[in-house]
This record gives C-alpha cells, structure tokens and sequence, in this order.
C-alpha cells in the first residue's frame, strides 16, 4: 500500500540524489500538498486507486511554499530525474514545466478534459499539449466572524476601506473585553501567495493585472499605488506585524482560534474552519472580496492540477492515475470533505456539494470569473515577473517604500526583463 515520503527542501540545494531508489520499492510515486486536509485526501484517493488497482504508490510531501515547490520540481525535471511520476502542479507552471510533461490527450484520449472548465484546460494546454488535467480550482474569498459582525452592527463589508473602519471598530471593542483580537490575516509573506492577494487588491482598484493580455506592463499607475499604500495600514494596526511572514496555515491558525474578524483565504479553510476542533464553527460567513473605491471584487484564480513527467517508467499507469483523482468521484469527495473547489462544472449544482460548501452556489461567479495571474503573456519568465511583484509588495508592507516608489521600481525592472523578450 501507499507510502509517505518527505522531499524536504534540502533537496532543493542537495539534488535528487538521495531520493532515487526509495521511489523504487513503488510502482508510482506522485507528489501531494500539505496546505490543510491536501495530504490527507490525497493519500485517501490514491488508497482507493491502490484497492482498485493493485498497485502501490509513494507519497512524496512537497514544500508547502509553491515558490520552493516550483524550484524542486525544476531541478528533479532539468535532471530529466524519474523520482516523481505524477506531480501536482499550481495553474500558473503548466507553460513553464510544459516542456517536460507528458500529453495526456493522447495517453487518455480526447475526451479526457470533457466536462472539466473550458479556462483551466485552455491553461493547460501547452502548443496543442494537454500537459496537466485539473484537479481543484481556486479564488480568493474573504471569511468574517458572523457572530462578531452581528453583535457590533455591521454587515459584510464591499470596499476594502469598509473592511478596514469594521476590522479596527470590532478589534478595538474586542480587546476592551480582553480579547487578543486582530482585524484581519491575510498571506504576507514574500512568496506566490502575496502576488495572489496583492493582485487582487490592484485588480480591485482598477489598476490592473502587472502584465496586461498583450504583454504590456501596466503596473506602474496610481491606483495600483494606492491599493498597496492602502494594505501597507493595515500592519501593526489591524494585522499583526507577524503577517508579513504568514502563508495560507499561519493566517488559518489565527482566524481558527478566534483571533480574527476577518480572513482572506482559499475554499479550502472551510471545511477546517466548520470541524469539530475549531474554534470558530458555526460562526464563519464567507463573501467575495472586497473592492476599490471605483472597481470591483477581483479573485486571484488558484487551483492546482496532476500532470505526468515525460521522464517516468511507467507513464500510461501514471496518466491512469491522474485520470482516476481527478474523475467526477475523487472531486465530489473532495469537494464534500474538505471544500476543495470542483474543476468539473456539473457537480456546482449536486445537491451533496452545496449542502456541504453552500457558498460554492451563491459565489459560483467569483470562482468562474477569478483573474488569472499574467503567467500567459510572461511565459518562462513569468516566475522573475512575480517575484518582483511580491518584493515590491512585501517592501510597502514594511514600509520600506510607498505605493508609487515600488511600482515605478517594479516597472522598470520588468521592463529590463521584457527586452529580454518574455
């Protein structure tokens, strides 16, 4: 049966080396997350396939962070390494990994993607390659304490300065009674998570998407600059300073244990938010996220898909492998148990599925219309255009520069990138 095996990220600095033959006692060996219930209900998906099968598949825990999941899968795919057969992949790498992924149309047929998104196949395809199938799609949302909100009068805010006035009033009110309340937690590290929240904040003010369809860099504009000079407030005041260094897990772990108002977060926080263990369940409300004075709400698109190395033994066992998790079954279970978002737009109106998740209903838009990363228009460069990105965020949030420095600094940097051609 299925074994767990940890990748740490000394594999990273260290190569592949010390890896190769443990995956060899194995038929597969696929890669999971670990963010919330991910590992668990992948090694529950691939005990089914096991039971089915009669195969054996090894477990292979990943880096929670994407950036260092992304320089992993790299450096094992460069070395055209077999260590990893089937490897779970964020929506933004299927140009950037294409190259060294097998296409699943012609190992699983034309039909493989029928039923799934129209938008996230389109994204996996690479020059006519279907190199990833989807596996969970992803948008931002914002959580609230609906117990909070109602006892001190407010409703769901809709612009993020609303958020902020409601965030500091309860917060304020709450630490009079004795409470270790905070306003709002939200992914602050400088990673892929901040470009993701930090997206949304620009896209929301009007100002933008970095890189436009085109290609053309469009961050350098004053409602960018004041949406990032609008978050820079929220540090030390209604966040904690701690934010700057919280992914997904740490800004969870505070909203859990009922240390905040409000939270911006992936589905996925739901079902763990709703558990027997929470703090907070029953008391949690989930809306889209707020806007601009003059924009709209504007969700990061996330998601992530299983795609096959072109360097694996056994790729047909492999695709029938992703073929199985991202079925219409594995992503009900998955979609039940631990709110992680369908790819498959049938099981949007499965009564099961609402009746657990309700808000994949009545925000079915949000996660259809989510604004995707400029990971296209950037191609192989688009890690260096949103490693800038979240820098330059990252250098607001501090304080280290205002809205206006950093994306003028942010321009002329990818601009340097763009001559290069993206």
């Amino acid at each position: 049966m299925l074994k767990k095996t940890l990748i740490s990220a000394i594999a990273l600095a260290g190569g592949t080396a010390a890896f190769t033959g443990q995956a060899q006692a194995a038929d597969l060996t696929i890669s999971c997350g670990a963010v919330g219930a991910e590992l668990q209900l992948c090694q529950e998906g691939v005990a089914a396939w096991e039971a089915k099968t009669g195969h054996e598949v090894d477990i292979v825990s990943t880096p929670n962070s994407s950036t260092e999941r992304l320089s992993l899968y790299q450096q094992i795919l460069s070395a055209q390494s077999s260590d990893i057969d089937v490897m779970q992949i964020d929506v933004v790498w299927p140009g950037l990994l294409g190259n060294h992924l097998l296409d699943l149309n012609e190992t699983l047929g034309e039909e493989a993607a029928a039923g799934h998104f129209d938008a996230i196949i389109s994204n996996n395809t690479v020059d006519g390659r279907l190199v990833a199938m989807p596996w969970f799609t992803d948008a931002g949302v914002l959580y609230y304490r609906k117990d909070l909100l109602e006892k001190h009068g407010f409703a769901p805010p809709e612009t993020w300065q609303e958020m902020t006035d409601i965030a500091a009033a309860i917060q304020a009110a709450e630490r009079e009674a004795g409470d270790k309340m905070w306003g709002y937690v939200f992914q602050g590290r400088a990673y892929e998570g901040l470009t993701c929240n930090a997206l949304e904040w620009v896209a929301s003010h009007g100002g933008g998407t970095i890189v436009d369809a085109e290609g053309e860099i469009t961050i350098d504009n004053e409602r960018a600059a004041a949406a990032l000079d609008l978050a820079a407030t929220w540090i030390g005041d209604i966040s904690p300073n701690g934010v700057l260094n919280y992914t997904e897990e740490e800004a969870r772990g505070v909203f859990q244990t009922g240390n905040a108002v409000f939270m911006r977060n992936w589905p996925y926080a739901w079902s763990l938010a709703q558990s027997e263990e929470s703090e907070v369940a029953g008391k949690v409300g989930v809306v889209k996220l707020p806007h601009g004075p003059d924009g709209e709400s504007a969700a990061t698109l996330g998601g992530w898909n299983l795609a096959v190395s072109k360097y694996s033994e056994n790729p047909e066992l492999a695709a029938d492998l992703v073929a199985f998790l991202t079925g219409e079954a594995e992503q009900k279970r998955r979609a039940i148990e631990g709110a992680y978002n369908p790819t498959l737009a049938a099981l949007y109106e499965d009564e099961e599925v609402l009746a657990a998740v309700p808000f994949f209903g009545t925000l079915y838009a949000t996660f259809t219309n989510a604004v995707a990363r400029p990971s296209a228009p950037t191609g192989d460069n688009y890690g260096r255009v949103s490693n800038g990105f979240f820098n330059a965020v990252h250098n607001v949030l501090s304080g280290n520069q205002s809205g206006a420095e950093a994306v003028s600094q942010l321009d002329s940097e990818l601009s340097r990138i763009k001559r290069r051609r993206w």
